[in-house]
């Protein structure tokens, strides 16, 4: 069994310019909020310290980097190793030639949308209506209303577990539907992104409809973690899980939104078992109404408090 022992891996782990927390809280951090805690919370105080933490860290210690939590759902019983979360060290925004913005991995999305729109940079409104950071939608290839990732990446930066900077091109991604095929071993921390010339005022108002769209049709306002499950082929899986008789569907207060069913929504109190059980017996009904097999597209982390000992 694993045991969360966050004092006693601090003391295999590097010096670092940035924090080193054991036994950290994740609950509020994710959107969920709920989860066990992180054995030790690492926050970069930038790549350099990043790359050096991660040369220097033994190979058997898992590690997982993490953003604004939005798309993630934590284990109760905790999560072994060490939690990455990038902050202000890679919180970068720039503008460069031919209508290209390099951004730092901790930024979020609707930030970069922003930042776009009002230097005159079109393409990139999509970004508005995901929940998340940079550094989340280089690694799930993020997309919203009619985007993708993939469609506007230049290329990304990274470092990986032996501490080395990499730059990857779009083609080195190997991006597919709400998939990234880079090594799962590189921590993200930079994105250089390709716009195109537009009007501010034009690019606004299409963020705008964006934001009036999301309000309408997601529970924006509650505890979620946005999408569950990817879009099976030439389907939609909220329609799947409407049909399977899902929408309002709950284990205790885990519940499948009234609003949009391909959300899973924490009404107060839920532990991340019930949102978990609820997901997976929404996939069970999903398979036997539709013969469909639904995909998470939330990630899931961590042990289950039977696991922890």
């Amino acid at each position: 069994m694993t045991k969360i022992d966050g004092e006693a891996l601090l003391k295999r782990l590097p010096d670092v310019r940035g924090r080193l927390e054991a036994n950290a809280p994740l609950a509020d951090l994710t959107w969920f909020r709920v989860g066990g805690p992180a054995e030790v919370l690492y926050a970069p105080a930038d790549e350099a310290d990043l790359a050096h933490f991660l040369k220097n860290t033994p190979r058997d210690i898992p590690v997982y980097p993490i953003g604004v939590g939005s798309n993630m759902l934590v284990r109760d019983g905790g999560v072994p190793g060490v939690v990455i979360r990038l902050g202000r060290g890679f919180g970068d925004l720039a503008v460069e030639a031919e209508h290209r913005i390099r951004c730092g991995t901790a930024v979020p999305d609707v930030r970069v949308a922003r930042f776009a729109a009002d230097n005159g940079i079109d393409g990139l409104t999509f970004l508005r209506g995901i929940p998340g950071t940079i550094g989340g939608a280089l690694r799930m290839n993020g997309g919203a209303y009619g985007g993708e990732t993939k469609d506007v990446l230049v290329e990304a930066r990274a470092v990986d577990r032996e501490g080395n900077i990499r730059v990857l091109t779009n083609a080195d991604m190997k991006y597919t539907y709400r998939h990234c095929g880079a090594p799962d071993d590189l921590v993200f921390t930079q994105a250089l992104l390709q716009g195109r010339p537009g009007v501010t005022a034009d690019i606004l108002a299409a963020m705008d409809k964006i934001t009036e769209s999301r309000e309408a049709t997601q529970p924006v306002k509650s505890r979620t973690g946005g999408s569950t499950f990817k879009n099976p082929p030439d389907n939609k899986s909220w329609q799947l899980i409407d049909k399977a008789g899902m929408r309002g569907f709950s284990v205790g207060p885990a519940k499948v939104s009234e609003l949009h069913c391909n959300f899973l929504i924490n009404e107060g109190g839920a532990t991340a078992a019930q949102i978990e059980e609820l997901g997976e017996t929404v996939r069970r009904r999903v398979r036997e109404t539709s013969g469909i097999e639904l995909d998470w597209e939330i990630k899931r982390i961590g042990l289950a408090p039977g696991d922890a000992t």
